[in-house]
C-alpha cells in the first residue's frame, strides 16, 4: 500500500503531533471473501443510454450494486420506507443484466433526447449571437449604423473610490482582438476626454464574440462617454449608477457576478482562463500541468461479421487522424473454385481474397483471415487484425468491405494530439508563501456544470478584486489553483460523441478483450478511482478491475495523466491547505473517508473529533452561501463523509488530498443531473445557469474559510460538563469547546500531553463521546484547534503547567 503522510497545517507542532496520532499508515486489507465479482460490462457503440432509478433494500444491497461495476450517478437517497434509490446510467442491455441479478430498475430520469435538447439550446444560443454579430456587421458595413455601440456604462463606488464599468460592441469584434478606447468627460457640461480614457477588452465565450468590457478607477463621476472605433465611427452614452446586487453576503454593494452564458467544452474552458490570465497578468497566470493526456484520438477501426465466431476486427496502426481514417479493407469472394487465401495492398486499400473449395464456396475462417493479414508485411504495416473478444474465430467469414474510421466527430478546432491540462493560478503573491486553495472539475467527462462553477469563481475573483474589498483580501491573501477540466479528452468525447461518457478515453483492454469498435463507449479509466490512497489496489471497494466498467481503476495507481496532475499539484505545492473537487449530481457535500471495505464497511481512518468538527463548521458556512442564491439547501442527510452519505469510492482524489497531503478536501455534487437545461423557467428547477451561480457562492466562501484559517490566532477554550451516570458512584463527563478543537486529557492526575488520550467522537455522525468515571476523579486537559492554537498557550511538550483541571463531581 502507498506510504501515507500528513502535512503540518499552519506549521505548528501541535497540529503535527495531532496529525501523527490521528492518521497512521495501515496494513493493506483485502476485500472479504464472498464479495460479488465484477462482471465484464460492455456498452456497445450505438446503444441508447439513460439515467434510471434502481431501488435497493438497504446499504448492503447498495454496496452489492456498486460491486457490479455498473455506471452509477452520484446519488443514493434514503426513502421513507428504509429503501435507497440510486441512479444508474445504463443501456437497455445493462438494465436487463441488473434485473437478472435481482435489482429493481425503475423510472428513466434522463435520456439522450434530453441531452440533445440541451445541446440544441447551446447551439441556438451560439447561433443567435453569431447572427446578431453578422447583422450588426452588415448594417455597419452598409453605413446604416455606427460600427461601435455602447451596451452599458455604469458608475459605482467602493470604499470611496469611483469606478466606471463599460460594455460595448464592435462590428469587427468576432475576428479582431484589438482593444477599444473609452473617452470620459468629467461631469455634466464638460468636454469629452477631460475625464481621461480607459481601454476595454474583447469578451469571447464558446468561440463567439459577445462584447468588449472593462472597468477602471475614475477621479470624478463622468456623465458621458465616447468610443471611437478604428474605422472612425463613434458612439456616445450617458453614464448610469450601478444598482447593488441583493444577497451578496460578506461582499460589497458593487460585487459583480453572473459571468456564464452557456455550456463550455474543455477547449473553450481553457481559452476562457487563458483570456482571464492575459487580462489580469498581475493577479493570474496559466500553469501547464506536467502530464499531457492521451489525447482526443483513436485508432481507425472496422468490424466484419455477424457472430462472435466469424467476426474479424481491424485496427489501424496509425491514429485515425494521422492516416488511419484513409484506410479501407475488403474481404473479397474471388469467384473461383479452389482459390487460396491471399492479401494484397494498393496504397491505402487492403484486399483479402478469401479461400474457396472445389464448389467455389468461401472456406476462410475469421482466425485464418486474421493470421493472413497479420502475416502480410504490407498489410501489417497499416493495420492489426484480431478475432472477436478472444473467440477462436472458427466461423466462416463473408465477403464485405468497409472504410476504417476512428468514430470521432468533434470539429477540427478540437486537437487530436496529446492534450495539455491547464490550471489558472490566482493571487497577488504566487510563490508558495500564501496558503493555497485548489478547485478542480470534470474528473468525470459528462459532468458539464461543475466546470462552469470554476469559471464563474475565477471571473468573480479577478473582476471584483479592484472594487470589492472582501474579494481583494482573498486575492491578496491566498494562492488559488483552479483546474476547470481535469479530463479534456473525455470532456470533448462527451460533448461531441457520447454524452454519457464518464471516464477518460484511454483503452487499456487486452487484445483478447473488448478492443473492437463496438466497445468504444465502454473504454477509459475512471479518474476518480485511479489515485493511490485507499484504492482498489489496497483492497477497498467501489472500483473495478474491468477495463469496460464505469469505475475501472486503471492498470495501476496513478497510471493516468489526469490523476497524476492532481497529485502533482498537491505534492509540488505544500502551501495548499484546502481543496474542492466539483462533481455532479445529487446536491451532496462530502469529505473523507471516501472508501471502505465490505462486508462491515471498514472505512479508511475517520477524521478526529476536532477535524470532523472543523469539516462540519466550515461546511455550514459554505452551504449557507450556496443557499443564499435562490434558497436551495444541501440537506444534512447529504452532508458528511462520503462513506456515510453515499457509497465507497476506492482511490478517489479527496482521500488522496486528505490522507496523503493533509489537505482539507471537500466534494461538491452540483445539481440533480449531469446536463440540465442551461436555463429553466422554474426558478428552483434544474438549471446549469443557476447551479453555476449558487455553487460559485460556495466555492468563493471556501476561499474565505481558507483565509480565516490562516489568520486564526485565537486560542480555543474548553470546559468539562459533569452529569449523573446510570452507574452508582460514577459520573458522565464530556468536554465543551469554544470552536472545533481536539482535547487531550488524563484521568490519573498526570500532566496531559499529545501522547495522552484524545477526546473522540461517539460514532458515525453522533458527535462527541461521553466518558464515565468515578465521582471525584481529577481530570487534566488542554485543547488545540485546527490552526494549531493551544488553549492558554500551554506547552504540552515542555515545562508548562497551566493546563486545565477539574474534579468530576456533580454540581451542588
Amino acid at each position: 500500500m502507498s506510504t501515507m503522510r500528513r502535512r503540518v497545517l499552519g506549521g505548528s507542532a501541535a497540529f503535527a503531533a495531532l496529525a501523527g496520532l490521528v492518521l497512521t499508515s495501515m496494513t493493506p486489507i483485502s476485500p472479504a471473501s464472498g464479495t460479488e465479482p465484477l462482471p465484464e460490462l460492455v456498452r456497445d457503440a450505438g446503444d441508447d443510454v439513460a439515467v434510471v432509478e434502481v431501488i435497493v433494500a438497504d446499504s448492503a444491497e447498495l454496496d452489492r450494486l456498486v460491486d457490479t461495476g455498473v455506471d452509477l450517478d452520484h446519488a443514493a437517497h434514503a426513502n421513507p420506507d428504509g429503501t435507497i434509490t440510486a441512479h444508474a446510467v445504463v443501456s437497455d442491455g445493462e438494465a436487463d443484466a441488473l434485473r437478472a441479478r435481482g435489482f429493481a430498475v425503475g423510472t428513466s430520469l434522463h435520456d439522450e433526447d434530453d441531452t440533445g435538447a440541451v445541446l440544441a439550446e447551446r447551439d441556438a444560443t451560439i447561433a443567435d449571437a453569431v447572427a446578431a454579430n453578422a447583422e450588426f456587421a452588415e448594417a455597419a458595413e452598409a453605413g446604416d449604423v455606427s460600427d461601435v455601440k455602447i451596451i452599458r456604462a455604469d458608475y459605482y463606488t467602493s470604499f470611496g473610490v469611483g469606478y466606471l464599468s463599460v460594455e460595448a460592441k464592435w462590428a469587427d469584434g468576432q475576428t479582431n482582438s484589438a482593444q477599444l478606447t473609452v473617452e470620459r468627460d468629467s461631469g455634466p457640461g464638460t468636454e469629452i476626454g477631460s475625464g481621461g480614457t480607459q481601454n476595454i477588452s474583447r469578451f469571447v465565450d464558446a468561440g463567439v464574440y459577445l462584447y468588449h468590457r472593462g472597468a477602471a478607477v475614475v477621479e470624478t463621476r463622468p456623465d458621458t462617454i465616447r468610443i471611437t472605433s478604428p474605422s472612425g465611427d463613434t458612439a456616445t452614452a450617458t453614464v448610469a449608477d450601478w444598482l447593488p446586487i441583493e444577497g451578496d453576503g460578506a461582499f460589497g454593494p458593487n460585487y459583480q457576478s453572473d459571468f456564464i452564458t452557456s455550456y463550455l467544452t474543455p477547449t473553450e474552458l481553457y481559452d476562457r482562463v487563458a483570456a482571464l490570465a492575459a487580462e489580469f497578468p498581475q493577479l493570474a497566470e496559466i500553469v501547464e500541468l506536467p502530464y499531457e493526456t492521451n489525447g482526443y484520438r483513436r485508432l481507425a477501426q472496422a468490424l466484419f461479421g455477424s457472430s462472435s465466431s466469424n467476426r474479424v476486427g481491424i485496427d489501424s496502426v496509425a491514429w485515425g487522424h494521422e492516416g488511419g481514417n484513409d484506410l479501407s479493407v475488403a474481404l473479397v469472394d474471388p469467384g473461383a473454385a479452389d482459390a487460396a487465401l491471399g492479401v494484397s495492398v494498393a496504397g491505402d486499400d487492403i484486399t483479402v481474397s478469401l479461400a474457396t473449395d472445389a464448389s467455389g464456396a468461401i472456406t476462410s475462417t475469421a482466425a485464418q483471415v486474421v493470421a493472413a493479414i497479420n502475416a502480410s508485411p504490407e498489410a501489417s504495416a497499416l493495420v492489426t487484425a484480431y478475432t472477436y473478444r478472444g473467440n477462436t474465430g472458427s466461423g466462416i467469414v463473408s465477403a464485405a468491405a468497409a472504410d476504417l474510421a476512428d468514430g470521432l466527430s468533434a470539429p477540427e478546432s478540437v486537437s487530436r494530439d496529446p492534450h495539455p491540462v491547464y490550471a489558472i493560478r490566482i493571487g497577488k503573491t504566487r510563490d508558495g508563501s500564501k496558503p493555497g486553495v485548489l478547485a478542480y472539475a470534470q474528473e468525470h467527462a459528462r459532468e458539464w456544470v461543475p466546470p462552469l462553477v470554476t469559471i464563474e469563481t475565477a471571473e468573480r475573483l479577478l473582476r471584483n478584486s479592484a472594487q470589492d474589498a472582501e474579494t481583494k483580501k482573498l486575492v491578496n491573501a491566498l494562492d488559488i489553483w483552479i483546474v476547470p477540466s481535469v479530463n479534456p479528452d473525455g470532456g470533448h468525447y462527451s460533448f461531441y460523441d457520447f454524452n454519457s461518457q464518464r471516464k477518460n478515453m484511454t483503452n487499456h483492454c487486452e487484445p483478447t478483450g473488448s478492443i473492437d469498435a463496438n466497445a468504444r463507449n465502454s473504454w477509459g479509466v475512471d479518474n476518480n478511482r485511479n489515485y493511490d490512497t485507499y484504492s482498489l489496489f489496497d483492497g477497498y471497494n467501489g472500483a473495478s478491475t474491468s477495463c469496460t466498467s464505469s469505475t475501472y481503476a486503471g492498470p495501476s495507481e496513478l497510471s493516468e495523466p489526469e490523476s497524476s496532475n492532481i497529485d502533482w499539484i498537491a505534492g509540488a505545492n505544500p502551501n495548499i491547505r484546502f481543496a474542492m473537487n466539483l462533481h455532479s449530481s445529487g446536491n451532496y457535500f462530502m469529505w473523507s473517508p471516501g472508501a471502505y471495505i465490505t462486508p462491515g464497511r471498514i472505512s479508511a481512518p475517520r477524521p478526529s473529533l476536532e477535524e470532523e468538527s472543523y469539516f462540519w463548521g466550515a461546511s455550514a458556512r459554505i452551504l449557507s452561501e450556496i443557499k443564499r442564491y435562490r434558497g436551495m439547501s444541501v440537506t444534512p442527510a447529504r452532508t458528511g463523509p462520503i462513506a456515510d452519505v453515499l457509497y465507497s469510492a476506492a482511490g478517489n482524489s479527496g482521500d488522496l488530498l486528505w490522507y496523503k497531503y493533509g489537505i482539507y478536501a471537500w466534494n461538491f455534487e452540483v445539481g440533480t443531473t449531469f446536463q440540465p437545461p442551461f436555463e429553466n423557467e422554474n426558478p428552483m428547477g434544474a438549471s446549469a445557469h443557476a447551479e453555476s451561480q449558487e455553487f460559485a457562492n460556495g466555492l468563493v466562501e471556501l476561499m474565505r474559510v481558507a483565509r480565516d484559517f490562516d489568520t486564526d490566532e485565537k486560542r480555543p477554550s474548553s470546559k468539562v460538563v459533569v452529569e449523573a451516570s446510570a452507574e452508582s458512584g460514577m459520573v458522565d463527563v464530556r468536554f465543551d469547546t469554544s470552536e472545533p478543537a481536539a482535547v487531550f486529557y488524563t484521568l490519573d492526575g498526570s500532566k496531559p500531553t499529545y501522547a495522552s488520550t484524545m477526546y473522540a467522537s461517539a460514532g458515525v455522525r453522533e458527535g462527541a463521546e461521553t466518558i464515565t468515571v468515578p465521582a471525584g476523579t481529577t481530570i487534566n486537559w488542554f485543547s488545540v484547534d485546527s490552526a494549531g492554537n493551544v488553549e492558554k498557550n500551554y506547552k504540552p511538550d515542555g515545562s508548562g503547567t497551566n493546563f486545565s483541571t477539574a474534579t468530576a463531581n456533580l454540581p451542588g
